[in-house]
């Protein structure tokens, strides 16, 4: 079994962090810069940095931002926010990020990720997915989850690992904020419809979910966020759990 990644999600809006419920009803947790070196300390494999205004606003990820917490870490760093075309993944890129995550943009339009693919290559290629049940499957959202497309979130991951996506981050919306648990149907309908690793987001409650996740799921790696800042639980302790039930890691700090 392929290592398992235990990856820690900060949502910022300007240079601080913030965490709510199915996208909304938002709470300051700290700097995104002190909290992103802490988490790395703490054992994550990876952090990710998502500007979650920036497609809303229209504007630009903040570049600073990504330079001051790429400056801060050793572990792999993805990015996420305000990235529409390949020359803002090429300056995100030289800003210190490892990956580029791209969500509305790629909705809008598809070839941003076979372009961004074919110059930078799939391994830094994200295709962020926010899907939300609709009867029998699941809708994309864009713009924050504010708006519905008419996308399948299973067809739309195949597109995108068609068009050169390396990874998938999949977030049920109805689970974000809720702390019941993924949604490992949807997870694991994703993961059975591409080849590339599937990082699943949205509903961690407890270590034993990020368990159910890598195991039952179908996911390669699990993103957490307010069970962390809030103190619930800790890298180190979900890490212990995922050992305890053989599920390989790498050892945290």
């Amino acid at each position: 079994m392929l290592t398992r990644r235990v990856i820690v999600c900060l949502d910022v809006q300007g240079d601080r962090v913030v965490k709510g419920v199915q996208f909304g009803a938002l709470r300051d947790v700290g700097n995104s810069v002190e909290l992103a070196s802490a988490y790395e300390h703490a054992g994550a494999d990876e952090i990710v940095l998502l500007d979650i205004s920036a497609a809303t606003e229209g504007r630009d990820t903040l570049l600073d931002l990504v330079r001051g917490t790429a400056e801060r870490l050793f572990v792999p760093l993805t990015v996420g926010g305000g990235v529409r075309h390949v020359d803002d993944v090429r300056r995100v890129l030289r800003a210190g990020a490892d990956k580029i995550s791209l969500n509305t943009a790629a909705v809008a339009d598809p070839a941003v990720i076979s372009r961004s693919a074919e110059r930078f290559g799939s391994q830094c290629i994200v295709a962020s997915i926010d899907a939300r049940r609709e009867g029998d499957g699941w809708r994309v959202f864009t713009h924050g989850g504010r708006m519905r497309t008419e996308l399948g979130a299973v067809m739309w991951a195949r597109e995108c690992v068609r068009r050169g996506a390396g990874e998938i981050l999949l977030t049920s919306i109805d689970r974000d904020g809720a702390r019941t648990g993924y949604d490992l149907e949807l997870t694991r309908a994703v993961a059975d419809a591409v080849e590339v690793p599937v990082i699943a987001s949205g509903g961690a409650g407890s270590a034993a979910d990020v368990r159910a996740v890598l195991s039952t799921g179908g996911a390669d790696a699990a993103l957490v966020a307010g069970i962390l800042h809030d103190g619930v639980t800790t890298v180190r302790a979900i890490k212990a759990t995922l050992h305890e039930a053989a599920i390989p890691t790498r050892e945290a700090a």
